[in-house]
């Protein structure tokens, strides 16, 4: 409340406090962003950080005192102001997984929003429109763009014969018909849930399609493995084809 009283009347909470107060995200900063129409001059203090803007939104989700900017505001302004490309994707990754902000409103906003200061967004929404949906998927994205190594397709779909789907794979090489699985352990919280993931990976293997799979940290920390791995797949089943 004392950053919206500083910030003066029709000030408003956004970025990483927004989204706190929206149930986007628990994280904490260590200041509150507060947008100030443009014609107010008001400086950054200790517990809050102004930003002047033309751009005031006429809506916005009120909870007692407290006034926070609407979901695409708030994710993509947190996206702004994030201190690194892993920081900004964590942001929104984390409220287009839990489908709490549609990938096509954090886009117009993208598009209303100014040029400058965007170079983050910028680059993780084009990885999100490009089928990635989490940290270490973009990692993986990017590691494999900058590998030179054939570009897959992201977040692919793999039917069965009948059209049912069998899953959606992180990178597949359709023409190798080999498949890269980022596994976290995330997403692993018990048995149930790894027992589905190998039942996954069978079926996938009985239609023929190789399966790799790589941890974050794998990705972060042994690129060079994974990139050979993956070029040792595809040229190992290129050969095969050809042979046949």
């Amino acid at each position: 409340m004392a950053a919206l009283l500083y910030g003066g009347q029709g000030s408003m909470i956004t970025g990483q406090a927004a989204m706190r107060g929206l149930r986007i995200s628990a994280a904490v900063g260590e200041t509150i962003d507060v947008l100030i129409p443009a014609a107010r001059r008001r400086q950054s203090t200790g517990f809050a950080a102004t930003h002047r803007t033309i751009r005031m939104p006429g809506l916005w989700v009120a909870e007692g005192p407290l006034r926070y900017a609407m979901a695409p505001r708030a994710v993509a302004d947190a996206a702004r102001y994030a201190a690194s490309l892993t920081e900004a994707r964590a942001i929104v990754a984390g409220a287009v997984q839990k489908r709490m902000c549609p990938v096509g409103l954090l886009l117009e906003e993208l598009a209303a929003g100014p040029w400058q200061g965007s170079g983050f967004l910028r680059k993780v929404l084009a990885e999100v429109a490009d089928g990635v949906r989490s940290v270490a998927e973009a990692d993986f994205r990017t590691l494999i763009l900058r590998a030179g190594l054939p570009r897959p397709l992201f977040n692919e779909p793999v039917r069965r014969a009948d059209g049912s789907l069998i899953a959606v794979v992180d990178a597949l090489w359709a023409g190798a018909q080999v498949a890269g699985e980022v596994d976290s352990r995330e997403w692993h919280l018990s048995p149930a849930d790894w027992e589905r993931t190998m039942r996954r990976h069978n079926e996938l293997a009985r239609c023929g399609i190789q399966v790799l799979h790589f941890s974050p940290r794998q990705i972060r920390s042994e690129p060079r493995a994974v990139v050979a791995a993956i070029a040792g797949a595809l040229a190992q089943r290129g050969n095969r084809a050809q042979a046949g």
